[in-house]
C-alpha cells in the first residue's frame, strides 16, 4: 500500500513539475522568441501606447471612421446575451427564421441608413449580421465600400483616397484558397488618422 502511495505521490509532483512549470516556461520561451508580436497579443501600438489588438474588433460610432460588425464592437443595435441591456461578445444563436433575428436585422439596417441616408446602394451582409465571437477586427471589401462615400466626406477626402487605403489594408485569402479578403477595421481607420494628418 505505502509503495502505491509513493508512487501515487511522485507521480503528482512530477507531472505537476513537468506539466505546470516546465511545459509552459518552454512554449512561453519559444513564443516570446519566434513569434513575440503574436505571444504579446497582436497589440498595435501608437505613440509608445498599446492602442488595440489585430484581432479583436473595436467600436467605431463616429462618421469619419468604418464601422465594424454589429457585436461588442459597433455602434448598430446589438445584443447577444441580454436583449434588454444590448450587451454581449458572441453570437445571439438565433436561427435564421427566428422574428428577434429579422428585427435585430432589420434595426441595424435602420441604423445604417439614418447615418447615410443618400446611400442607396445594397447594404452588405456582414455590416448588419453578428459574427459568431461577436469580436470580429475584419469587416469585407464590401462592407469598406458601402461605407466609403460616408467616411470621405466627413474627413473631405476624395472617394478615390479612401479606395486607395481600403485596397491597402485588405487581406487576400490565407494561401492563397482558405477564407475570404478581408480589411482590418482598426489598422485601416489609423491609417486614416495618418493620411488625414499629412494632409
Amino acid at each position: 500500500m505505502w509503495t502505491q502511495l509513493r508512487a501515487a505521490v511522485v507521480s503528482l509532483i512530477l507531472f505537476t513539475v513537468l506539466t505546470g512549470i516546465v511545459y509552459p516556461l518552454v512554449v512561453t520561451g519559444i513564443a516570446q522568441t519566434v513569434f513575440p508580436h503574436q505571444a504579446n497579443g497582436s497589440l498595435i501600438e501608437q505613440d509608445g501606447r498599446a492602442i488595440g489588438s489585430s484581432l479583436i474588433g473595436q467600436p467605431f460610432d463616429d462618421s469619419k471612421y468604418f464601422w465594424s460588425r454589429p457585436s461588442a464592437t459597433s455602434p448598430a443595435p446589438y445584443a447577444a446575451f441580454n436583449a434588454d441591456a444590448s450587451t454581449g461578445s458572441s453570437g445571439s444563436n438565433l436561427g435564421p427564421t427566428n422574428p428577434d433575428l429579422h428585427k435585430a436585422v432589420q434595426d441595424r439596417v435602420t441604423a445604417l441608413k439614418e447615418t447615410d441616408p443618400i446611400n442607396s446602394t445594397p447594404i452588405p451582409v456582414d455590416l448588419v449580421t453578428a459574427s459568431a465571437s461577436g469580436l470580429d477586427p475584419h469587416i469585407s471589401p464590401a462592407a469598406a465600400e458601402y461605407q466609403v462615400s460616408r467616411v470621405a466626406r466627413a474627413r473631405a477626402l476624395t472617394e478615390e483616397r479612401v479606395r486607395q487605403l481600403i485596397a491597402e489594408h485588405t487581406e487576400e485569402r490565407a494561401l492563397g484558397f482558405l477564407g475570404e479578403a478581408r480589411v482590418n477595421v482598426l489598422e485601416l481607420n489609423l491609417a486614416l488618422d495618418s493620411a488625414q494628418r499629412k494632409r
